[in-house]
């Protein structure tokens, strides 16, 4: 009798057991440094959106958007469809007459989502010659994601255990205005994040303001290439013995119609 009673609390409990181990995040990337991250229950958070012409101006939809700084490539909630709906949080507090922009600190929870800031520099010169910058951390579904902005300078070992653990690092690679490839590659390894590591803010075909993702790439160990998509999708208990740096799309291939 009590291994028919063990047996069927088993098969009622398994069910949810295995919607738990369902559980993951989507990371979508619309170019430049213009994410979607998209929790298991479905709420959406939109980082840093553009409406560049030649990333296609995507239609994306947001419970939170955030803006690491007012950069125009950076700043337009108005590119999200329900904007005036979402959360907005902007990484800087508006500049006043004759000064540049300081920093807004943030860090609040929207529902089961925790959104924190974390001051840094878009240049190397503490914001001399472009300003401040915030990288923004977002958690839901328990995995940590750090998303550095318009970053222009490496991290002093202070600044990246501030930043603490990072499960997925969003971190430009294309110079010009940010940091360079190599630079990125340092900022990655001292941030060491668990899973992934995603080039963001770098030269694509079309859209050549920015260096390519070349340099960043030199000599990375586990690199994943992903053309054909703009999507990544992270189970919650994802395990990993170092990261991987994944190179997405900026968009998905549409599929041809059948005939």
């Amino acid at each position: 009798m009590r291994r028919l009673l063990a047996a069927a609390l088993v098969l009622a409990v398994s069910p949810l057991a295995s919607a738990q181990d369902a559980k993951a995040v989507t990371v979508r990337w619309f170019g430049q440094s213009f994410f979607q991250i998209q929790t298991s229950t479905g709420k959406k958070v939109v980082l840093d959106p553009h409406a560049i012409p030649e990333f296609g101006r995507p239609v994306v939809q947001a419970d939170i958007i955030t803006c690491s700084h007012w950069h125009s490539d950076h700043a337009q909630p108005e590119a999200v469809e329900n904007a005036k709906a979402a959360r907005i949080f902007y990484g800087l507090l508006e500049a006043k007459k004759g000064r540049q922009p300081d920093w807004a600190k943030i860090d609040e929870k929207v529902g089961q989502i925790h959104v924190k800031t974390f001051p840094l520099y878009h240049d190397a010169d503490t914001g001399m010659t472009r300003g401040k910058n915030s990288a923004f951390i977002i958690e839901a579904d328990g995995l940590r994601i750090c998303h550095l902005g318009d970053i222009g300078h490496e991290l002093t070992k202070e600044q990246v255990k501030a930043i603490g653990p990072v499960d997925i690092l969003m971190v430009p690679v294309g110079g010009v205005y940010t940091v360079n490839g190599e630079q990125a590659r340092n900022i990655t390894k001292a941030i060491n994040p668990r899973l992934y590591a995603i080039p963001m803010h770098y030269g694509v075909p079309g859209y050549d303001d920015l260096l390519p993702a070349d340099e960043f790439l030199e000599g990375q160990k586990n690199v994943k290439k992903m053309p054909a998509t703009n999507e990544l999708v992270v189970p919650a208990d994802m395990k990993a013995d170092g990261y991987t740096v994944v190179l997405l799309g900026w968009k998905k291939d549409e599929v041809a119609p059948k005939k």
